[in-house]
């Protein structure tokens, strides 16, 4: 059933590339249905595709914090699957934070991402993030609140 659930959310995802508002509709929908304490992986994966798809930067930043709360749900034990996307939730956090122009925030949020990098394995993934986090640390240092461009 997880499986079936992970298909449906990524399913909904392919469609942000076409038609973003179409996938914030379908992944809405996988929000409300998926429960709290049952699927906390998924609701976390949906929150977190759910914030790149926003236009607004507080309201990506609302759920980039749904995101990881969906981590952290009392109840929840915090799994290998969970713990391997924390880099990428906090990283993501202090991208939101930094583009709202809460800089002290999302340096806070850089720190706890890199606090977290030893669990990813030295592959592209692991590359990815580790390069993202230098991308947001280089645009804080700037000052800037723009939104970055893709890798």
């Amino acid at each position: 059933m997880a499986d079936d659930r992970m298909a449906d959310i990524f399913a909904a995802v392919r469609l942000g590339s076409d038609d973003p508002a179409a996938a914030r509709k379908a992944l809405g929908a996988l929000w409300d249905e998926l429960d709290p304490v049952a699927a906390p992986l998924q609701r976390c994966v949906v929150a977190h595709h759910l914030a790149v798809l926003q236009d607004d930067d507080h309201r990506a930043l609302a759920w980039d914090q749904r995101a990881l709360a969906c981590i952290f749900t009392p109840g929840v034990a915090l799994d290998e699957g969970m713990r391997c996307f924390l880099p990428s939730l906090y990283l993501n956090l202090a991208d939101s934070h930094r583009r709202v122009g809460d800089f002290d925030a999302a340096r806070m949020q850089l720190a706890i991402a890199r606090g977290h990098l030893r669990i990813l394995a030295d592959d592209a993934y692991g590359a990815l993030i580790r390069t993202g986090l230098d991308r947001v640390e280089e645009a804080l240092r700037a000052g800037e609140t723009q939104r970055l461009r893709s890798a």
